[in-house]
């Protein structure tokens, strides 16, 4: 049985959006990319004396979905995302696991009140992508800042670094193969 790397929307997603990181993960992982039909945000999820939503009901709701020919299942979602200790996730995963999910919530410039950019939107949302991916098979964080697994505590980290892995990071995850 092929095994492919499933993009699972989460709310309402935009289809161009879906689109380029089906595409550009294929080119990445160098695995087949499928959609899985739109699922609805997990109501349990939403907290809302923070107003967020906390990303363990959504990495359980892509688990409770049992695709048996997935690989990977990278969620995402436009709702902002926390987990605990932290204020706010651009992502999660289980790492050496099958599920993560990303939150392009605040990889939108109009969650900050600028004009809205979709082309960079896209861009951000395929770097927390391909390193949420990169968790899922076994890779941690990176000290190279422009490497995609370096940890981005804010949108300028995300900005600053690239959506490859640098050669070390290419390196293990070549080796995980």
């Amino acid at each position: 049985m092929e095994k492919y790397i499933y993009v699972v929307p989460i709310g309402d997603i935009l289809e161009d959006l879906i689109n380029f990181l089906r595409e550009k993960l294929e080119e990445i992982f160098r695995l087949k990319v499928k959609e899985y039909t739109k699922v609805p945000i997990p109501k349990e999820a939403y907290n809302p004396k923070r107003n967020q939503y906390y990303s363990y009901y959504f990495i359980n709701l892509l688990f409770s979905l049992k695709l048996n020919d997935a690989i990977k299942i990278l969620g995402i979602t436009n709702v902002d995302l926390y987990t605990d200790n932290l204020n706010f996730i651009f992502g999660e995963a289980i790492l050496n696991g099958k599920e993560c999910v990303i939150s392009i919530a605040r990889l939108d410039n109009k969650f900050y009140g600028l004009p809205p950019d979709h082309t960079l939107l896209k861009i951000r949302a395929l770097k927390e992508a391909v390193h949420e991916l990169g968790h899922t098979f076994g890779l941690k964080h990176c000290k190279n800042p422009s490497c995609v697994m370096y940890f981005s505590n804010s949108l300028a980290d995300t900005d600053k670094k690239d959506y490859n892995f640098c050669p070390e990071c290419q390196l293990r995850l070549y080796n995980l193969f």
